[in-house]
């Protein structure tokens, strides 16, 4: 069975524009002890949203993992790892924070809990709903 996962990035920085105009990304840059375990569990396959932060604050397109975590290599420290992302499409509609908080679904991811991490899990039951929300 995939995982689900929604990764945050500042559009101004690589959005899910730049992912879909590039069609695979190494996703890199995660330094946080509890998003970096998020990253390494990731599998070949899983589901993945983007969530755009600053004042965009919403999800906002989906991706997949092309390839499971390994070492970065622009990096010296073996904790520092790295996934693939194969692009997909954008949602039909982002959804937003505020619509996600106010979604009891929600209630306890650290989406809503843990605002500076920077890689969530999504259980099936909020995957569902995110796609509802934006449209697919």
């Amino acid at each position: 069975m995939p995982g689900y996962w929604i990764l945050k990035t500042e559009p101004s920085t690589y959005s899910h524009a730049d992912l879909v105009k590039d069609g695979t990304t190494v996703w890199d840059g995660v330094k946080n002890p509890v998003a970096l375990r998020h990253l390494a569990a990731m599998q070949r396959g899983d589901a993945v949203m983007i969530y755009h932060t600053g004042s965009e604050k919403a999800v906002v397109g989906l991706a997949s993992v092309a390839a499971e975590a390994r070492p970065d290599p622009k990096k010296k420290d073996p904790k520092l790892v790295v996934v693939t992302l194969r692009a997909d499409r954008p949602l039909e509609r982002p959804v937003t924070l505020a619509e996600i908080k106010a979604d009891p679904v929600f209630a306890g991811s650290p989406l809503v809990r843990v605002p500076r991490l920077s890689v969530i899990p999504a259980s099936a039951a909020q995957w569902r709903r995110l796609l509802a929300l934006g449209g697919r």
